[in-house]
C-alpha cells in the first residue's frame, strides 16, 4: 500500500456493521476517501464474503475487493459485554452503517435509539433490502429479488409481454452502496452547518435496495407512468435489437441519434440513398422505423471487421465502440491512460489488481492505505485504544467476545 495526502474524509470515524455487498460497498466508498472504517464482524467467520469461491491464501476475491482501508474488530453482539464495547466506541465513531434484517439491530441493542443515546451527532444508516415496513420487509432477500419486484427485469426483458431478464451483475447492491454513501456525506455536511461533531445534528439515514432501484429507473424507464391519469398499461420495447452488432471478426457498438450522426453513419457506410429514405428523415421518424434501421445497420457492419468499421465510423465522428470482454478492458489504452486499473500488494494474498475509485480529487486525493483485513487482525489495537488492558483482551478472547487475528481467521 503507497502514502499519498489524505483524502477528503480523513479524521471521519466509520462503523461498519454490514456484511455481503451493500453496506461494503458503501462503507469502501467512505475508507478510499480517507474514513477510518472499522469492520466489526462476528468471530465465528465474519463477513460470508470471506468465505466465497475464487480464493488465495485463504483471502477471497470479493472480500479484499471491497474491504479495502479497513480494520477489523471481531464482536460477539450476541454478548452483553460486546454491546457495552460497541457502544463505547460510538462515542467517538461519526457513522454506524448497518445491513441487518429490519428489527435486528434494535433487538442486540445496537439500533439508532440506544447509540443516540451515547453519541446524538451519530450519523446512523440502516440499509434493508426491501424496506424497514410493508409485508416484505422480513423476507430474507438477495440481488435478484430486487430486481424482480423493483421492475428491472421487465425493463431488461425490454417488455412486458416478453420474458424478464436479469441484468448480469448484482446492480441493486452496489447501486445502494452508492447511494448510501451520497447521503452519509450530505448528513455529515448538514452536521458540519449545525454545529459540527460536538453539537450538530446527527440523524438516521434508512434507505432500501428497492427503493434505490425504483428511483434510479425513474428518470429514464418510468416515462409510461410519470404523467397521471394517462399511464399505459402495458410498456413496449422501442425495439428488441441491442446496439451490438456482429462484424466480419468482432462485435462493435454504434449509436446515433442526432441529424449529425446520422449524416456521418450514412457516409461512413457509403449509403447515400439513407439520407434520401423518407423513414429516417427525422429523429422520430429513424425512432419510430428503428428495427428496420437497425437491421439495415447489421447487414451492412456484416461485410467488414470491426477494426476497419471502427476506423470509418471515427472519421465521421459517429459515435462506436469495440464489445470487449473483462480481459481487454483492463488493457484497453482508454483504462491505461485513465489509470483506471492498479496493481498492489497484499501482505496475504499476493499482488492484487484493483480498480481505482472513479471520482478523482485534486486537492485531497483518494489512497489505499490499507490491505483487506484478515479477521480480527485489528481487534487488539482496537480495544487497547479504548482503554482495555491486554488482560482484559484476552480474557474476550478466551470467552468468545473477540477473536485476535490470524490468518486461519480468513478461512484459510
Amino acid at each position: 500500500m503507497t502514502s499519498t495526502p489524505n483524502g477528503p474524509l480523513h479524521g471521519v470515524r466509520v462503523l461498519d456493521l454490514t456484511s455481503m455487498v451493500s453496506g461494503p460497498t458503501t462503507t469502501l466508498m467512505l475508507a478510499d476517501q480517507g474514513a477510518d472504517v472499522i469492520k466489526v464482524e462476528n468471530p465465528k467467520g465474519g463477513d460470508h464474503t470471506r468465505s466465497v469461491s475464487t480464493k488465495r491464501n485463504g483471502l477471497s476475491a470479493s472480500f479484499v475487493n471491497n474491504n479495502r482501508n479497513k480494520r477489523s474488530l471481531t464482536l460477539n453482539l450476541k454478548d452483553p459485554r460486546a454491546v457495552e464495547i460497541f457502544k463505547n466506541l460510538t462515542r467517538d465513531a461519526d457513522i454506524v452503517v448497518q445491513n441487518f434484517r429490519p428489527g435486528v439491530a434494535d433487538r442486540i441493542g445496537v439500533g439508532y435509539e440506544a447509540l443516540k443515546e451515547v453519541n446524538p451527532a451519530l450519523i446512523y444508516v440502516s440499509i434493508a433490502g426491501f424496506g424497514d415496513t410493508g409485508p416484505y420487509a422480513q423476507k430474507p432477500v438477495y440481488d435478484p429479488l430486487v430486481q424482480a419486484l423493483s421492475g428491472l427485469t421487465t425493463v431488461q426483458g425490454g417488455a412486458d409481454e416478453h420474458r424478464p431478464r436479469l441484468v448480469r451483475t448484482i446492480l441493486p447492491d452496489k447501486l445502494t452502496g452508492y447511494a448510501a454513501s451520497q447521503a452519509v456525506t450530505a448528513a455529515l455536511f448538514h452536521r458540519e452547518r449545525t454545529g459540527g461533531k460536538t453539537d450538530g445534528e446527527g440523524q438516521h439515514i434508512k434507505l432500501s435496495m428497492f427503493d434505490t432501484v425504483v428511483s434510479f429507473l425513474w428518470g429514464s424507464d418510468m416515462g409510461a407512468h410519470t404523467f397521471v391519469g394517462d399511464e399505459l398499461p402495458r410498456e413496449t420495447a422501442q425495439s428488441f435489437i441491442d446496439l451490438i452488432y456482429e462484424t466480419q471478426q468482432g462485435f462493435i457498438s454504434v449509436a446515433v441519434q442526432s441529424n449529425k450522426e446520422w449524416s456521418g453513419l450514412c457516409r461512413a457506410f457509403n449509403k447515400p440513398e439513407w439520407l434520401e429514405d423518407p423513414r429516417f428523415a427525422t429523429a422520430a421518424l429513424r425512432g419510430k422505423n428503428i428495427d428496420l434501421r437497425l437491421e439495415m445497420t447489421q447487414e451492412v457492419l456484416l461485410t467488414d471487421t470491426a477494426e476497419n468499421w471502427l476506423q470509418r465510423l471515427e472519421a465521421e465522428d459517429v459515435p462506436c465502440a469495440p464489445v470487449l470482454t473483462r480481459t481487454q478492458v483492463i488493457r484497453h489504452p482508454q483504462a491505461e491512460a485513465n489509470e483506471t486499473v492498479v496493481e498492489i500488494d497484499h501482505p496475504v494474498a499476493g499482488r492484487l489488481r484493483q480498480a481505482q475509485p472513479a471520482p478523482r480529487f485534486s486537492k485531497s486525493p483518494t489512497s489505499f492505505r490499507l490491505p483487506a483485513p484478515l479477521l480480527g487482525a485489528d481487534s487488539h489495537q482496537i480495544l487497547g485504544h479504548i482503554g482495555l488492558s491486554d488482560a482484559e483482551i484476552e480474557q474476550l478472547a478466551s470467552d468468545g467476545v473477540t477473536s485476535l487475528g490470524s490468518i486461519e481467521g480468513t478461512g484459510a
